[in-house]
C-alpha cells in the first residue's frame, strides 16, 4: 500500500459546505504517483507509458475542511496490459471515498496496448490487495 496525506483546501470545499466530490478524482491521481514511478522513474512525460481506461469512485461519508484526508493506494487486479488501482480515502477514522482506476500501458507510437513486464507485475504485486480487504 502506498499512503499519502492531503491538508484539504479551503478552495475544495463546494455550497454544502463539505469537500467537493470532483475533488477526489484529482487527489487519487495525485497519490497514484508512486505508481507512476515503477513505469517511468522520472515521471518524464515524453516516455509515459499509461493511460487511462476508466475511473470509478463511490463515496461513502462526506469529507470536511480543516482536516487532513489519507489517500491510500493498492493494487487490485494485473492483467496482461492493464492493472487496476483501488484507492480509497480516510478522515478521522471513516473511509469517505473509494474508486478505482483501470490502467493500461500503452504505446502512443503505435496506439496500442503493451504486456506488462515481469519486473513491472513484480512491483506491482507489492501492492495488491483483495477483495475481502477492502
Amino acid at each position: 500500500m502506498f499512503s499519502e496525506v492531503i491538508q484539504p483546501r479551503f478552495s475544495e470545499t463546494d455550497a454544502l459546505g463539505h469537500i467537493n466530490n470532483t475533488v477526489f478524482a484529482v487527489w487519487f491521481e495525485g497519490a497514484r504517483t508512486a505508481v507512476f514511478r515503477i513505469f517511468t522513474p522520472e515521471l518524464n512525460l515524453q516516455q509515459w507509458p499509461l493511460i487511462i481506461a476508466r475511473v470509478t469512485i463511490d463515496y461513502h461519508a462526506q469529507t470536511q475542511y480543516g482536516e487532513p484526508v489519507e489517500i491510500r493506494t493498492f493494487i487490485s487486479r494485473l492483467g496482461g496490459s492493464s492493472f487496476d488501482v483501488y484507492q480509497e480515502a480516510w478522515q478521522n477514522g471513516v473511509k469517505c471515498a473509494s474508486g478505482t482506476t483501470v490502467m493500461v500501458q500503452f504505446n502512443y507510437q503505435q496506439q496500442q496496448a503493451v504486456p506488462l513486464t515481469a519486473q513491472q507485475k513484480t512491483a506491482l504485486s507489492e501492492h495488491l490487495v483483495s477483495p475481502a480487504d477492502r
